[in-house]
């Protein structure tokens, strides 16, 4: 393999590159950035396409999170990669039991219901396992659908305002070096090549 390392790496050093990337966590929110950035749209589609796919994320519907946000993002004419990067980097392993449970309190609260599980625990899957998709809906998806609405609207807009100025930000900058360095090219190449 090209880049395998000469020593692999034992199991502390792995443990502690999943818990603590080497490189740090600025890195990836640097290359989504940029990635970002570099798409080859306008600042309101690509920020559009993001806010969609962070909204889409804290609904309980994991497994349709892309054509949902692919759908958003079609009617608010957003960016389709900006809003698969807005899921994957919103909604990920490491946020949804944060997401499960802030859209589950949220949606009890708007619903005005009591919580009649209190002090006892949940088997989830079994409930998945042995409940019909009607049976969850009342108790599980419904209050978790409601409360998806309040918070996903707060990402939304907060992710489409940082992304909008600072997609418009980078791409003004690239324009403005991309001029500089093209005005350099035809005075270096004179008068006789024009």
């Amino acid at each position: 393999m090209l880049f395998r390392r000469r020593k692999p790496a034992g199991f502390k050093e792995k443990l502690r590159g999943a818990i603590w990337p080497r490189k740090g966590l600025s890195r990836p929110v640097r290359y989504i950035f940029l990635r970002l950035a570099r798409l080859t749209a306008s600042p309101h589609a690509i920020a559009m396409g993001f806010a969609a796919g962070a909204f889409v994320s804290w609904t309980p519907f994991i497994g349709v999170h892309f054509v949902m946000a692919f759908a958003i993002a079609y009617l608010c004419s957003g960016n389709m990669v900006s809003a698969a990067l807005g899921c994957a980097t919103f909604g990920n392993p490491f946020t949804y039991p944060f997401i499960w449970g802030v859209t589950w309190e949220v949606g009890h609260l708007m619903m005005s219901r009591e919580d009649k599980m209190a002090g006892q625990t949940i088997d989830l899957a079994a409930m998945f396992h042995q409940m019909h998709f009607t049976e969850l809906w009342r108790p599980v998806i419904e209050p978790m659908l409601i409360g998806s609405i309040p918070p996903g609207l707060v990402t939304a807009v907060l992710f489409y305002i940082i992304t909008f100025y600072a997609v418009r930000g980078f791409q003004s900058r690239r324009k403005a070096r991309l001029m500089r360095r093209a005005r350099l090219q035809v005075q270096h190449a004179g008068p006789e090549t024009v």
